[in-house]
């Protein structure tokens, strides 16, 4: 189960996938859980952040519930 600060970084990872003021701590749960995934742009110097399809399916889900 997701912190609500977990869900929170999953948001907001959907929204602005770039963003660098994010807690570690919270990425590296979401990168265990597989709900992130770093990604490399085609020039290989800077990385961002990807939501997985399971992340995209935990979105989709919350949003049904409210």
């Amino acid at each position: 189960m997701l912190s609500p600060h977990e869900f929170a970084t999953l948001m907001l990872v959907k929204e602005t996938p770039d963003r660098e003021d994010l807690n570690p701590a919270d990425l590296d749960a979401l990168l265990e859980y597989q709900l992130i995934a770093f990604e490399k742009l085609t020039s290989g110097c800077r990385r961002y952040l990807n939501l997985t399809d399971q992340g995209y399916m935990i979105l989709r889900a919350a949003a049904r519930q409210s």
